[in-house]
């Protein structure tokens, strides 16, 4: 199999990465069975090799995942499995299923399913998405099918029918982590690494190695563990394309020539571009910031370079001089406040239904906005989130409205959510003969209307919300409702907010 970030002239790099690579830490972690052959066989970096004199106690040695012969009964047929745990959470896009020497015992079809279960195995009770459906197979071939779901996962069960053996597997797709599990306690990370969410979308030249190499995890093993291109014979460079794991201020470059000792680039630049709504195939020609320039590079060696101006980026162009190999990039620096935004949109545009669902319950209590707002997705960018908001609240009713209602605490009153406490601070200063006030000034709101009073306490002192309720008991109760409705349009508005910027709270 050729390289998977590559298409198949093994010159055009695509920007996939093989999510369950073994050296970005994928691993099969159960089978229901592998009588013949080892499950580990599956991550195996290596084409599949055949031997046709190697026999042990099991019958014929090969090289992948192999099953004994299943022998159910006819209206009762079963399936083998193997469960394998991502390198790097992600979005998987295709899965290339490689039955390479297989030829009579290949299995008749597959299945995948995904899970996200980030901090150990699934559980048992764990709940499984359909990422492709029961697809047919054929024998001595490395077969490539799309995934459509993008739907982010940690986990995949692999499922064959009925039986069978397949030699390789790789799920392709673009890493999605969660930067604020990634990052230092003062958001600084490689912002450039595969394990935190970048990747290598375009190049000049990849004739002997892809440039995806540049952003793997540790040291270049050999040669052939970096981006070399060919030798030029003419004027000019060539260059990588690396997107950034979000939005981010790169402080500091790395990069490492090991292994290339007699064909290192002689000088290197590194550019850096913020244009985060771009087609990696259609960034623009103009506008990059020169983080370095003209630097000196040296053969099997690791250069550390400054950034003198400190640039806000979403993508670096390395550009090498003429030509050459490089073993690794790391580009230092912070998440922006709009990187970590992009990072939450992307998380809860790539999260499951049920886990979706539960972000946004924590922003607005009405079912219908959810499922309006849910099915509005993916929003991509922070600002079609919060534009949605607005426009699913605007066709909600007034049982939606009620239900938003009853999902809130009363004002001054303790309240299990970070949000609501967070909120209600300036109201808990207050003085407690306010509080008191307050606390009757509810009693008889609810006996009036039937529901909590609502009102966007941040920022708002105890005296301000006492004047505020006091003045809402006399409303006519269809006037309330619209003024309840309105208050609760800007909670959440404001909780999508806290959202971007914090994450998922406790």
């Amino acid at each position: 199999m050729h390289d998977p970030s590559t298409d198949p002239s093994g010159r055009a790099p695509t920007g996939v990465v093989d999510l369950a690579a073994r050296r970005l830490g994928g691993m099969v972690l159960d089978a229901n069975d592998e009588f013949f052959a080892a499950k580990e066989n599956l991550l195996d970096p290596l084409p599949p090799a055949f031997d046709p004199l190697a026999y042990g106690d099991r019958g014929k040695v090969m090289d992948g995942w192999e099953t004994r012969r299943r022998r159910d009964p006819a209206d009762a047929p079963g399936h083998d499995w193997c469960v394998v745990r991502l390198g790097v959470t992600g979005v998987i896009e295709a899965v290339v299923v490689d039955t390479t020497h297989f030829r009579g015992n290949y299995p008749a079809a597959f299945e995948l399913w995904g899970t996200l279960s980030p901090d150990g195995p699934p559980a048992e009770d764990a709940t499984w998405a359909p990422l492709r459906p029961r697809t047919d197979l054929r024998g001595d071939a490395a077969q490539r099918f799309d995934v459509d779901t993008h739907l982010r996962v940690s986990h995949v069960r692999f499922v064959i029918h009925p039986d069978g053996g397949v030699a390789r597997l790789r799920l392709l797709g673009r890493p999605l982590v969660d930067l604020r599990r990634a990052a230092d306690h003062s958001g600084r990370l490689d912002l450039a690494a595969i394990i935190n969410g970048g990747r290598a979308v375009g190049c000049s030249d990849a004739f002997f190695s892809a440039p995806t190499n540049l952003l793997m995890v540790g040291d270049g093993r050999d040669m052939g563990d970096g981006w070399e291109t060919t030798r030029r014979r003419g004027p000019g460079h060539d260059f990588a394309i690396i997107e950034l794991a979000t939005t981010g201020r790169v402080e500091r470059i790395e990069l490492d020539t090991t292994n290339f000792k007699g064909n290192h680039p002689d000088r290197c630049d590194v550019l850096a571009i913020d244009a985060p709504d771009a087609d990696p195939d259609d960034l623009p020609t103009d506008g990059w910031t020169p983080l370095v320039l003209d630097h000196p590079m040296q053969p099997h060696a690791r250069h550390v370079i400054d950034v003198e101006e400190p640039a806000i980026a979403t993508h670096l162009q390395l550009r090498i001089h003429p030509d050459g190999g490089v073993a690794r990039l790391r580009a230092r620096g912070f998440v922006t406040e709009e990187g970590w935004q992009r990072n939450t949109v992307a998380l809860l545009d790539a999260a499951g239904d049920d886990r979706a669902r539960e972000m946004l319950l924590a922003c607005c209590g009405s079912t219908s906005w959810v499922d309006a707002m849910l099915a509005r997705r993916p929003f991509v960018r922070p600002g079609r989130l919060l534009g949605a908001a607005d426009e699913c609240w605007t066709d909600v009713g007034p049982d939606d409205v009620l239900e938003a209602l009853a999902a809130h605490p009363r004002i001054g009153e303790r309240s299990a959510s970070r949000w609501s406490t967070r909120e209600q601070a300036d109201v808990q200063a207050g003085e407690q003969a306010i509080l008191d006030r307050i606390a009757e000034g509810n009693r008889l709101y609810e006996e009036r209307f039937g529901h909590v009073f609502l009102i966007r306490a941040a920022g708002r002192s105890a005296e301000e919300i006492l004047d505020a309720l006091e003045e809402r008991l006399d409303h006519p109760h269809q006037a309330e409702i619209a003024v309840a409705a309105e208050e609760q349009r800007q909670i959440t508005a404001l909780r999508l907010q806290a959202l971007l910027r914090e994450g998922v709270p406790g």
